[in-house]
């Protein structure tokens, strides 16, 4: 068969040629490609590399002499007596490129009209929304839930990238400086991995994050950084967590009879009933309750001579 050697190639890193693909594609045999190796085809072209586009795996047969052809991975199958070199093995995490290319098609001139006059603010409640409904696919258990509402999560990430690269020079940022960022960060956060703190248990762990986190935020208030558009109970459970680290005032604890966070659960169940029989709303009751005691801390967080 015309065709001696397959090297595959991938469409989303089309200048990417791992040794084994480099050393194929420059030695003494024509070079062929067929449409899905076309971006790479260009690439070599414009290194100098002579390659010859072909029509298909037929084509590409009756080829009069022996060749090596650069194929997209999913064109690979296409022959199958023909060994295959991986000329561009893609690192986990490759397809995310995709997913940014498909969000530059969507905002980008002849795209979804829907998609193009979407804002931060238009896209605020969905992020909440897919937020919600992964939450719930975790507790579920359910994995093909999962999978696909952490997709629309990271949808939502990549939207508000987006939106954010056609902004203004003041408020502009992109998808690689949210990724720069992120990596940065945990880097940062991690010197017993990345750096020379050490080995450390998981308690150490946690109070260097924390520690870690002061020195970046320097924060003098438990209540900063913390969402208030979040659930009321998680809210409070927050504030009283990170008060009780920095070694302020948390309110009184109730006598707790519960036994279990079942039992806990049945029986917060009942004052929500309770309240609802007198037209009380518990959500905004405890809401109200929280944002005083956030106060509160603010003001004896003021209070206290900085560290």
């Amino acid at each position: 068969m015309p065709v001696a050697l397959v090297v595959t190639v991938s469409s989303r890193l089309p200048a990417l040629l791992a040794p084994a693909g480099w050393r194929a594609v420059t030695g003494n045999r024509s070079v062929i490609a067929l449409p899905g190796a076309a971006a790479a085809a260009d690439a070599l072209r414009a290194a100098d590399v002579p390659v010859q586009d072909v029509a298909d795996a037929a084509a590409a047969a009756a080829h009069g002499e022996d060749v090596v052809c650069l194929v997209a991975h999913e064109e690979a199958a296409l022959f199958p007596e023909v060994p295959v070199v991986a000329g561009a093995p893609e690192p986990p995490g490759a397809r995310l490129l995709d997913v940014v290319g498909v969000m530059d098609r969507l905002r980008s001139p002849g795209g979804c009209p829907w998609d193009a006059e979407q804002t931060h603010a238009s896209l605020r409640g969905y992020l909440l929304e897919e937020a919600h409904e992964a939450y719930d696919a975790i507790v579920d258990d359910d994995l093909v839930a999962m999978r696909e509402e952490l997709g629309d999560v990271l949808l939502q990430v990549v939207f508000h990238a987006r939106v954010a690269a056609e902004a203004g020079p003041s408020r502009r940022f992109d998808v690689d400086a949210v990724a720069g960022d992120l990596v940065d960060k945990l880097v940062r956060r991690h010197p017993h991995v990345f750096g020379n703190a050490g080995p450390r248990d998981v308690a150490q762990v946690e109070a260097g994050w924390e520690e870690i986190k002061q020195a970046e935020k320097q924060r003098r208030s438990p209540t900063e950084g913390v969402s208030r558009s979040q659930p009321a109970a998680a809210w409070g459970a927050a504030l009283v967590r990170r008060a009780a680290r920095a070694g302020l005032s948390t309110p009184e604890a109730a006598e707790l009879q519960a036994t279990s966070p079942e039992e806990l659960g049945e029986r917060l169940l009942t004052v929500v009933t309770a309240a609802e029989q007198r037209g009380w709303d518990v959500e905004d009751a405890l809401r109200e309750a929280v944002r005083r005691y956030a106060g509160e801390l603010d003001v004896e967080a003021a209070a206290r001579p900085s560290r």
